[in-house]
């Protein structure tokens, strides 16, 4: 069957430049988005009740841009001034980047990983004195806490915020051709929403081992697969499927 529209499953790109709108374009596909997940502060009497007192950590450690604004948040909810002095270990140039709206960032010490949260704790491991805060949802990956205890150093998680099922319920009767999903919780969010979900003729795109594994869990059958050697990008690997049935 021939591909014409297309779900994905983020929100809309905020600038013209994704690939996405360039797939729309090239292939004549009809591409929209929507949350099928939302991220929600956790109030901070609940952080207070956790034992988290921010002045106790001489060092921050970043894996998003949601970890740095809700850590200003509650710092901003506790009325800690938070120090020049404060070290911050981000997992990539993106979440070092976005600190700047917060803090003068020549002014701050500031340690960028590569990308991936191993590859950060390489410099982790040169600061092993100091005390560290881990800002975090309420879902976190198994691997963050592992590499940290590997690590044998002071360190705390604090739940900050948490992830949360998004209303679909007026999709009911839209009908795509293929849903894009990048992550377990997408999928939770889609049976939480529709619990009679039928695949039928929709084809699913996944991305990542995680999500392909919850996808066929729910004994749902995943019809594109990224990244590969071959389709690096969630957009590469939509394109390339889109050629092949749609030339037929």
């Amino acid at each position: 069957m021939k591909v014409k529209t297309i779900l994905v499953s983020q929100p809309k790109p905020k600038t013209e430049t994704s690939p996405y709108f360039d797939l729309a374009d090239k292939q004549k596909v009809k591409v929209d988005f929507r949350s099928f997940i939302h991220v929600e502060g956790i109030p901070v009497k609940e952080v207070r009740a956790n034992k988290i007192d921010l002045k106790n950590y001489t060092a921050i450690i970043l894996t998003s841009r949601n970890a740095v604004d809700h850590f200003f948040r509650i710092a901003e909810e506790m009325r800690y001034t938070v120090p020049d002095s404060l070290k911050y270990f981000c997992q990539s140039e993106a979440v070092a980047y976005y600190l700047q709206k917060y803090v003068v960032y020549r002014k701050r010490k500031i340690y960028v990983g590569t990308r991936t949260f191993p590859e950060l704790t390489a410099l982790i491991k040169k600061h092993k004195d100091e005390k560290f805060l881990l800002p975090s949802s309420d879902k976190l990956k198994p691997e963050v806490p592992e590499q940290l205890d590997k690590l044998k150093i002071d360190w705390t998680r604090a739940d900050l915020y948490r992830t949360v099922v998004s209303d679909l319920s007026d999709l009911e009767d839209v009908f795509y051709d293929i849903l894009v999903f990048f992550s377990p919780s997408g999928i939770d969010s889609l049976f939480q929403n529709f619990p009679d979900f039928k695949q039928n003729n929709t084809r699913i795109a996944v991305f990542g081992n995680t999500t392909k594994k919850a996808v066929e869990d729910r004994g749902l059958r995943v019809d594109i697969a990224a990244p590969t050697p071959e389709t690096p990008s969630m957009t590469m690997a939509l394109e390339k499927y889109i050629k092949e049935v749609n030339k037929k």
